[in-house]
C-alpha cells in the first residue's frame, strides 16, 4: 500500500522551531486535517510532505512509485510550457501527463520483449512490469480521460460553453478551480490540499465533499471551513508551537476535545503570569537593599527557570460587538417587479420581497444567478434595473464587496484606517479587533499599498462593521477568513440588531445565520423561504423527492433535521402553508390599519431623532463655560433636558406598543 510517512522531521526558520519531531502517516483511505492558528506553519508542513522542501532533520519516507499531489493556496497557470493559448479543457487534461510517459515506457518494453530471445529472469521482469504498467494506465482513467476532464470541470462549476475558454483569460479564483481539477484527476496516491475551498461556491463544495468520500487515495486537507471539514475528515493533525498532535475523529470532536484542554492551558497561563508578576514586583521593590540581595538573587534565578506557557494569538478567544443599530422602521427593504439584465442574458426575473427589521437573509443559488447583482442593486452601486427598490424610515446601509478595498487609502497604516471610522468606544479595543481579522504584531503598522488582496478585504470588512448602520449587505464577508475571525464575526451578526442581507460560499455560516433564504437562479422567478437554511434544504429535497427523474446528491446525516418550519399563516414561494382565508372587507381592514401603524411608528421614530438631537444640543450649552456662572441659564437647560427625556420614555412605550401590534399582524 502507497503511503507517505514523517519520523521525527523537525525544521527551524532562524530561532523559530517550526517543526519538532513530528511524525504523521498518509496512506489510502486517509481522511486527515491539518489545523493550527496561522501562522503556525501549515503550508510548510505540506511542502515537507510533497518534497518541496526538506526539513533540518528527520526522515521523509515515501513508497516506490507512489505519486503525491499537492495544490497550494495560491496556483497561477505556468506560461513557460507554451500553453498561453491552451484551452480549460486542454489545461486540464494535463493531469494525464504521467500516463502519457507510461505509455512511453510501455512502448520501450515492448520493443525489448520482441527483441528478446531468452527466457531467462529479464524476459519475466519485463513481462511483470508491461502488467504493471497497464494496470497503472487503466487506473488512472487515461483512457476515458476526456468524460472524466468534463465531469470534474463541471462538478467545479464550469459549464460546457467554458471548456474551449482560454484558461488564461478567466479570474484567478477560476485559474483555482483549473488546478484543483488537475490535481483531482491525477487521481494520485496521497493529495494534499490547501485551502481548495477558497474559490468553490456551495454547490462545487458540494460536489468536492462527494468526490473525497469515493477517493480511494489518502488525503491531507487545510481548510477554513468547518462543514467541509466535518463532513471529509475522520482525523485531525494539529501544529501548535511546533509541536504536530493527532486527534481521531471529526473536526468537531477537535474541537470540543481542544477547547477542554484549553481551558487547563489558559489556567496555567493566567496563574503564571500572576506568578510571574509576584517575582518581578518583589526583585523591583528589594532590588537595592542589601539585607534581601540573596532573596532577590533567588527570585531572579526562579524567574529565568520558567518555562513561558505561549498561547498562539489565533487560539486567544475575541468578542466583537456592533456599534448600536441606529432606529428604523419595521420594513427594512421592499422589493417589486426587480428586474435586472446584462444585453440578452436576464440575469433577475420579477423579485418581489419585503423585508423586515432584524431578519437574517442568505441570498443562495449557482454562480450567475444574480446574488452579486442583487446586493449590488441593494447597497445603490447599481441603478440600471427596472422596478422598485424602497427603504423603511431611518434606514442605513453599509455595504461590502470584494472591490471594496480597493477605496482605502493606500498611505495609511492598517491601524489609521480601521481607527479613521472606529467609533469612540470601541478605540481601546482596535488592536485586539485587528487581531481578531489576523492583522497582528508589526501587521498593523503595514501601508494599506502593501497589503495582498486578501488583507485588503479583511481590513474593508473590519472598516465597514465598525460604521453605525442597521441595514448590512455583505457579499462574500467570509472569504479570506480563518475560522477564529468567522466565528468572531458569526457571534456579532448574530447578536446584531439590524438587518444583514448577505452571500456566502461556507456553508455552517450560512446555516448558523440566515433565518429566511432567497433563491435566485438566472431566467427564473427568484423564491423566497420563511425559514433557515435547513428548512430550505428540506423544501428542496421533498421537490426533487416529487420528481424522480431530477438528479440531486443524496441527503447527508442531520440536513433533513432541525428545520425552523415557517409561522402559521405565514406565505412563501416555497411551498409554505398559506394564511386562512378571510373576507375581502377584514383583509382591506386590516392592511388599512397595518398602514396606519406603519405611519404612526416612522413618525414615533422621526420624532425621536428630533428629541435626540435638542437633547444633545441642550447638553452641549451646559458644558459651555460661559453658561457655568448663570445659574437661571443652567436651571432652564437642566430642566429641557428632563422635559426631552420624559417625552423620549413616552414615545419609546408607545413605540414598542405599535411594533407588539405590527408583528402580531395588527
Amino acid at each position: 500500500m502507497a503511503f507517505v510517512q514523517f519520523t521525527d522531521v523537525s525544521l527551524a526558520f532562524g530561532a523559530r522551531d517550526i517543526l519538532r519531531n513530528a511524525n504523521i502517516y498518509l496512506a489510502a483511505g486517509t481522511r486527515a486535517a491539518l489545523a493550527g492558528p496561522n501562522g503556525a506553519g501549515k503550508t510548510t508542513l505540506m511542502k515537507i510532505a510533497a518534497g518541496l522542501m526538506r526539513p533540518d532533520s528527520g526522515d521523509r519516507a515515501i513508497t516506490r512509485g507512489a505519486r503525491v499531489s499537492y495544490l497550494p493556496q495560491t496556483a497561477v497557470l505556468d506560461d513557460g510550457d507554451g500553453s498561453a493559448g491552451a484551452s480549460v479543457y486542454d489545461e486540464a487534461e494535463k493531469a494525464y501527463a504521467f500516463a502519457a510517459g507510461l505509455l512511453a515506457r510501455q512502448q520501450e518494453v515492448e520493443g525489448l520483449l520482441e527483441s528478446s530471445t531468452s527466457d531467462d529472469g529479464a524476459t519475466s521482469r519485463l513481462l511483470e512490469e508491461h502488467e504493471a504498467i497497464r494496470e497503472a494506465i487503466e487506473d488512472s482513467g487515461y483512457w476515458r480521460r476526456r468524460d472524466r476532464v468534463r465531469e470534474v470541470l463541471v462538478g467545479l462549476g464550469f459549464r460546457d460553453s467554458d471548456l474551449e475558454r482560454r484558461a488564461r483569460e478567466l479570474s484567478g479564483g477560476w485559474q483555482m478551480r483549473i488546478a484543483l481539477a488537475k490535481v483531482l484527476l491525477e487521481n494520485p496516491d496521497v493529495m494534499l490540499l490547501d485551502e481548495p475551498t477558497n474559490y468553490l461556491d456551495l454547490e462545487a463544495r458540494s460536489w468536492l465533499e462527494d468526490f473525497l468520500s469515493n477517493y480511494k487515495g489518502g488525503a491531507l486537507v487545510v481548510s477554513h471551513d468547518r462543514y467541509f471539514l466535518d463532513v471529509t475528515v475522520r482525523e485531525v493533525y494539529e501544529l501548535w508551537n511546533g509541536k504536530l498532535s493527532r486527534y481521531p475523529g471529526t473536526y468537531s470532536q477537535y474541537e470540543e476535545r481542544r477547547a477542554r484542554e484549553l481551558e487547563g492551558i489558559f489556567v496555567a497561563w493566567e496563574r503564571q503570569q500572576e506568578e510571574i508578576q509576584r517575582l518581578e514586583d518583589f526583585i523591583r521593590r528589594f532590588r537595592y537593599q542589601a539585607s534581601k540581595a540573596a532573596l532577590v538573587q533567588s527570585r531572579v534565578k526562579q524567574l529565568e527557570k520558567l518555562v513561558p506557557i505561549e498561547i498562539p494569538e489565533g487560539m486567544k478567544k475575541i468578542h466583537f460587538s456592533f456599534p448600536p443599530a441606529p432606529r428604523s422602521g419595521k420594513v427594512a427593504v421592499r422589493l417589486e417587479g426587480i428586474q435586472r439584465a446584462y444585453g440578452e442574458n436576464r440575469v433577475i426575473e420579477s423579485l418581489d420581497a419585503e423585508i423586515e427589521r432584524g431578519m437574517k437573509v442568505a441570498f443562495v443559488g449557482p454562480n450567475g444567478a444574480g446574488k452579486s447583482t442583487l446586493m449590488r442593486i441593494i447597497a445603490g452601486a447599481d441603478g440600471d434595473f427596472q422596478g422598485h427598490l424602497g427603504f423603511g424610515s431611518g434606514i442605513e446601509v453599509a455595504y461590502f464587496a470584494q472591490d471594496t478595498a480597493d477605496l482605502m487609502d493606500g498611505d495609511a497604516t492598517v491601524e489609521e484606517e480601521a481607527e479613521s471610522l472606529c467609533p469612540t468606544e470601541l478605540l481601546p479595543k482596535i488592536r485586539n479587533l485587528l487581531g481578531a481579522f489576523l492583522f497582528r504584531g508589526d501587521d498593523i503598522h503595514k501601508s494599506v499599498r502593501v497589503l495582498s488582496g486578501g488583507e485588503r478585504s479583511r481590513l474593508a470588512l473590519l472598516k465597514m462593521l465598525l460604521k453605525p448602520a442597521n441595514l448590512l449587505v455583505l457579499d462574500e464577508p467570509t472569504n479570506h477568513l480563518d475560522l477564529t475571525s468567522k466565528d468572531v464575526l458569526l457571534e456579532a451578526l448574530k447578536s446584531f440588531e439590524g438587518t444583514v442581507l448577505f452571500v456566502s460560499h461556507d456553508r455552517l455560516f450560512i446555516e448558523e445565520l440566515a433565518n429566511r433564504v432567497l433563491e435566485l437562479e438566472a431566467g427564473s422567478t427568484p423564491k423566497w423561504y420563511v425559514g433557515d437554511y435547513r428548512y430550505y434544504l428540506e423544501k428542496k429535497a421533498a421537490s426533487a423527492a416529487d420528481f424522480p427523474g431530477f438528479p440531486r446528491r443524496p441527503a447527508r446525516a442531520g440536513e433533513a433535521a432541525g428545520g425552523l418550519q415557517p409561522p402559521s399563516g405565514s406565505g412563501s414561494a416555497s411551498g409554505a402553508i398559506p394564511a386562512s382565508p378571510t373576507s375581502y372587507e377584514e383583509d382591506k381592514a386590516r392592511k388599512a390599519r397595518q398602514r396606519k401603524l406603519q405611519k404612526r411608528e416612522e413618525d414615533i421614530i422621526s420624532r425621536l431623532e428630533a428629541l435626540g438631537a435638542q437633547k444633545a444640543a441642550a447638553e452641549r450649552e451646559m458644558g459651555l463655560p460661559g453658561n457655568y456662572s448663570d445659574g437661571e441659564r443652567m436651571r432652564a437647560l437642566a430642566s429641557s433636558v428632563e422635559e426631552l427625556d420624559l417625552e423620549a420614555e413616552s414615545l419609546n412605550a408607545e413605540w414598542e406598543a405599535v411594533a407588539g401590534e405590527l408583528a402580531a399582524g395588527a
